[in-house]
């Protein structure tokens, strides 16, 4: 019940949060910002219609994971041609472009990508959500993949790079602020690196193993659980998940540090990270539930071990 209250706050914290950006902080573009914003639009649909087509005619619904880490990459970079070199800007793009090609590569190493682009592997939640009754049926799922997977994912994905646009004519110099947010920001990027790069060694190790023909509960500590609890993941369930969200959260703080915001805080960019948060608390939730299946300590470590921000040590 603790719990699910605490989701329950997360929304509504977030939610809300959105709505002053835009009540706050006002929905104004100047001629520059409007143009811009037109060639997002552009690209974003022409993404939207490529990951519903192609996931349609393949059932390999994802397209869209593997434009995941792509797309801010070319956001960024048409907002820093477009603004003319602007510092602030440029700094922004250049710490979207080290975090893209950074998850874009941890996603390769998972045989995401191919030679035929449209094939490569599938991320396992698309296959468990096919076979749920409510999504079965090859209507309901075509339905999912256009609203959900393809239209939403993409509008969130152009969403969480709108500070970019909202600081592109900003006529504040480059200052301290902004060098404490890119420093964060970076920090956040390493942090998320790591984790990554944890859960993978696991994961790595434990297949291993289970090719040797070694059942999951004669594996040898750690693995024999199934799932991650050394090193971050010691400390948090999801700390790949926290710093994704810390870095676009982070992202739009330079919005404060360019002086676009109003009331100190707002501005309607704000949206994009809120409604990120809000993607990773339906997608933790879900992934968790697979996990709670298919390991019995799971549980064990639910209770012991934060959601998102690490701190306590989990001790089994």
């Amino acid at each position: 019940m603790k719990k699910n209250l605490g989701t329950i706050v997360t929304v509504i914290i977030t939610l809300t949060l959105s709505v002053l950006g835009f009540i706050l902080g006002g929905f104004q573009l100047s001629d520059l910002q409007l143009s811009t914003l037109q060639i997002l639009i552009m690209v974003c649909s022409i993404s939207m219609a490529y990951c519903f087509i192609v996931g349609e005619l393949t059932t390999n619904n994802s397209q869209m994971d593997k434009l995941w880490s792509i797309l801010p990459i070319v956001y960024a970079w048409i907002i820093v041609g477009k603004s003319n070199m602007n510092p602030r800007v440029f700094v922004m793009a250049i710490l979207i472009t080290i975090w893209g090609i950074r998850l874009t590569y941890n996603f390769a190493k998972k045989g995401a990508y191919s030679i035929k682009f449209w094939s490569g592997e599938e991320d396992y939640r698309w296959v468990v959500l096919r076979e749920d009754p409510k999504l079965n049926k090859r209507w309901k799922w075509a339905l999912f993949d256009l609203f959900f997977i393809s239209i939403y994912q993409n509008a969130l994905v152009l969403a969480i790079c709108l500070p970019m646009l909202a600081v592109m004519d900003s006529t504040a110099l480059f200052n301290v602020l902004d060098v404490i947010v890119a420093a964060l920001l970076l920090g956040f990027i390493i942090l998320e690196t790591i984790a990554d790069k944890q859960q993978m060694s696991f994961q790595t190790k434990k297949y291993e193993l289970l090719k040797q023909g070694m059942s999951l509960e004669n594996l040898p500590h750690p693995y024999h659980m199934g799932f991650n609890t050394q090193g971050l993941w010691g400390r948090s369930r999801h700390p790949n998940y926290f710093s994704e969200q810390s870095i676009w959260v982070v992202l739009y703080f330079f919005c404060i540090s360019a002086g676009v915001t109003s009331y100190v805080l707002f501005n309607w960019t704000l949206v994009g990270s809120m409604f990120l948060i809000l993607l990773f608390i339906g997608s933790s939730m879900f992934s968790e539930g697979i996990s709670l299946n298919k390991y019995p300590a799971y549980k064990d470590y639910i209770h012991k071990v934060s959601k998102y921000v690490p701190y306590k040590k989990y001790r089994s």
